[in-house]
């Protein structure tokens, strides 16, 4: 065998040789990109959940703060404290009422109790909201122009009082009219929420406690 062709055979063997090791990182490299590519998709799949979830807790924060009927505890002018309230300011009582979630049920301590005339009026908030029907409760001290004889139903009235945004300044029509006695109570929802100075419960939606 001559010389010239033991040094092909020689530069044959190499290039397969060199050949083959190529081909071998060529697959590992793709090997590694497609891993790669798919750590990063499943990444930007748990960013994509991580930020839904964030978004729906921060959705469930509002509306835990949106049910907190929680009042400043002032008094409207010209409101009487009730002499013999059935449920005496410091006492605790049983909530018989759903105006919100997690109310009916929930163990009240009675922060003030008032005589006065409690309507059930319906308007449309000032804000462009829905109309409102049948809004429990607005009591008399919190309409404006509010005399010695009490709103008849059908009476049209304007709403000095903040319960719920847009109410404030609102033209309503009262529903219903009834004297009797109500309360401020401060309370823990059966939902976990803390309610202070929640305006209002009249007295036929308050029971003694077990």
């Amino acid at each position: 065998m001559t010389s010239k062709i033991m040094i092909s055979i020689i530069s044959l063997t190499a290039a397969l040789v060199l050949s083959a090791c190529s081909g071998d990182n060529n697959e590992e490299a793709n090997q590694n990109e497609t891993a790669q590519k798919e750590t990063n998709e499943m990444s930007g799949h748990d960013m994509e959940g991580m930020e839904e979830t964030d978004e729906s807790e921060g959705m469930e924060d509002m509306d835990h703060s949106s049910m907190n009927h929680s009042g400043d505890g002032e008094i409207p002018e010209g409101l009487e404290e009730s002499a013999a309230p059935a449920f005496p300011v410091g006492s605790k009582a049983t909530i018989q009422a759903d105006h919100m979630e997690g109310m009916n049920g929930a163990e009240a301590t009675i922060v003030g109790a008032y005589d006065t005339t409690v309507y059930t009026v319906s308007y449309t908030p000032t804000n462009g909201g829905e109309p409102v029907t049948n809004h429990k409760w607005v009591i008399h001290e919190e309409l404006e122009g509010a005399g010695d004889e009490p709103f008849k139903q059908g009476d049209e009235v304007t709403i000095n009082a903040d319960h719920m945004e847009g109410m404030q300044g609102a033209t309503a029509t009262i529903d219903t009219a009834e004297e009797t006695t109500v309360y401020i109570v401060d309370y823990t929802s059966t939902t976990g929420v803390e309610v202070t100075n929640h305006k209002w419960l009249t007295e036929s939606e308050l029971s003694a406690t077990e």
